[in-house]
């Protein structure tokens, strides 16, 4: 039995019908397994307006395999545009009203089986969320990587030649001439960003964990190669509900580990511990931050792409894609299912390795340990997080003076205007799930500090969140948040901070008495945010360590 026949079979349901056939569908289609493809197409994220080519792509799989699909409509949010201004607080959170839509649309319409087509940074993983909430099979179809731009016959990327480029613009470095060429130039077309930001970082992951077909993370927005996995998508969900084959089949303990140990890798963005923790929570599966250390610790990095690293998301994609990478990562890995049929070992072994630098062998890594590490201490009791590998190994013990700032804006002013020297300790705090609200990234601050060339001189710590694009010992996620009267609020100005990135240390050098009497003395919080749903998401949005999930 289909879950679709709960609305169309039977006397009762001439009314349903009658409704299906006006939307032009014939009685051969009514017969069929209903798919929906739950697409983020938007003519406001580059990442995204080419997404209805690849809807018409996996409609024709999704026919050619016997199914009926059915196009419906979820929100997606361009951080990049978002970023920096009031629009940054809606940006984590549209990752539960993504996950919320997709299950609203799907259990009303009794779907039997979902095409999840994404690309950025929150659309991906709210719509696993769905997924693995619902429990009804279901493939990841990503939108695809962004060419890399070009100006002067230098390869370009967002973050690097635009974020970035402001603080060398303030700095006398470029000219104004320059910094618009860079504008118009850094992002050539559609797709999402070049380097291994969120969102491809996230598009990495559902493949390595199985839920998306083999090449999916990599091929190209502009390929035909990304058109024919979209087919190939759409005929194998046909085959999946056939078989019932669900995301909880798909998505165990041990594959959430595959994938965890292809993220420290490739050197993913730090956010993928929010997503992964969310997502784990929706399968009813415990992933407490120490878990993401020790696979860290495990795990050589062996990629370097930006944008800590050298090399695009396209070198990746010609250099083999995650089935190299997997390759590469065989001994470590568990063999398992996937939604293409072929297991993690079967996809290793047909893939081949065609740039020995972009995947470098594990015996030599560009780093010993993966890219995510989790820090402890008084400050961050419930942990905190940094992109290790994106930090250079001089500052990766860093003491300095705290500057504190009770918003983005507060700090984006110091550093704009020189209040921030070498030797700071840049703490930036009420911008946590709570306290932003929304968890805001920090892009602009950080992109600022390494355009001024103290990335290697001035560290960041935050309650709020950090760009894929991050670099420089830049702590986030500190947890318990400020909002909620952890530790980070009771920082003065001038006191002394110790990061010990090796030793996984994040202090305040003061008493434990002082820092007591401090932490009396924290007044409540007042909600920057109290009408519409931002203020309802603070209300009930837990805590970073715990996936800034909703309460249930």
């Amino acid at each position: 039995m289909l879950r679709s026949d709960r609305v169309k079979k039977g006397l009762e349901k001439v009314g349903s019908r009658s409704l299906m056939y006006a939307t032009g569908m014939t009685k051969s289609e009514m017969e069929r397994p209903f798919i929906g493809i739950a697409s983020s197409f938007t003519d406001l994220v580059p990442g995204h307006v080419h997404l209805r080519e690849l809807e018409r792509s996996i409609e024709h799989g999704i026919y050619a395999a016997g199914g009926t699909a059915f196009v419906f409509g979820i929100p997606a949010i361009c951080d990049g545009i978002a970023m920096g201004h009031l629009g940054m607080h809606c940006s984590l959170p549209s990752r539960e009203l993504i996950a919320d839509s997709v299950e609203m649309v799907t259990t009303a319409h009794a779907l039997d089986g979902l095409i999840l087509l994404t690309n950025c940074d929150k659309i991906t993983p709210g719509m696993l969320m769905a997924a693995c909430r619902m429990n009804i099979p279901a493939i990841v179809v990503t939108g695809g990587p962004m060419l890399s731009g070009r100006s002067r016959m230098r390869r370009l990327s967002l973050v690097k030649d635009t974020f970035e480029a402001v603080g060398r613009f303030r700095a006398g470095e470029i000219d104004r001439e320059e910094l618009e060429e860079l504008e118009c130039n850094a992002c050539p077309g559609a797709g999402s960003c070049q380097g291994l930001y969120t969102a491809n970082t996230m598009s990495c992951l559902s493949e390595a964990v199985g839920i998306a077909m083999p090449g999916g993370a990599t091929a190209l927005a502009a390929s035909a190669k990304r058109e024919r996995i979209a087919y190939l998508s759409g005929e194998r969900i046909v085959e999946l509900v056939k078989k019932d084959i669900t995301p909880k089949k798909i998505l165990t303990p041990k594959a959430i580990e595959n994938a965890l140990r292809v993220d420290m890798a490739l050197g993913g963005s730090t956010n993928t511990v929010l997503h992964v923790t969310a997502i784990a929570h929706e399968l009813g599966i415990k992933m407490p931050l120490d878990v993401f250390d020790k696979i860290s610790r495990q795990t050589p990095h062996i990629s370097d792409i930006l944008p800590s690293g050298k090399y695009f998301m396209e070198d990746l994609e010609f250099a083999g894609g995650i089935p190299a990478v997997l390759k590469r990562l065989k001994p470590e890995l568990s063999n398992l299912p996937t939604v293409s049929g072929r297991t993690i070992y079967q996809i290793a072994d047909a893939a081949r390795i065609d740039d020995e630098e972009v995947i470098r062998p594990l015996n030599r890594p560009y780093h010993k340990e993966g890219g995510i590490a989790v820090l402890k201490g008084n400050i961050a009791p419930d942990g905190a997080v940094v992109k290790q590998t994106a930090v250079q190994e001089k500052i990766k013990h860093f003491t300095g003076k705290a500057k504190c700032f009770n918003s983005e804006e507060e700090a984006m002013k110091a550093i704009m205007t020189g209040g921030i020297k070498a030797g700071d300790c840049v703490v930036i705090r009420y911008e946590g799930p709570k306290g932003g609200p929304g968890m805001r990234e920090m892009l602009s601050p950080t992109a600022a500090i390494v355009g001024m060339k103290l990335s290697d001189k001035v560290a960041l710590i935050t309650d709020g969140r950090f760009s894929g694009g991050t670099q420089g010992p830049c702590i986030g996620h500190v947890s318990p948040e400020a909002a909620e009267g952890g530790p980070i609020a009771a920082i003065r100005d001038g006191d002394t901070i110790e990061i010990d990135i090796d030793k996984r240390k994040l202090e305040l050098k003061v008493s434990k008495a002082e820092l007591t009497k401090r932490m009396r003395s924290i007044k409540a919080h007042k909600p920057k945010i109290t009408t519409g749903y931002l203020a309802r998401y603070a209300k009930l949005v837990t805590s970073a360590s715990t996936g800034a999930v909703m309460k249930g």
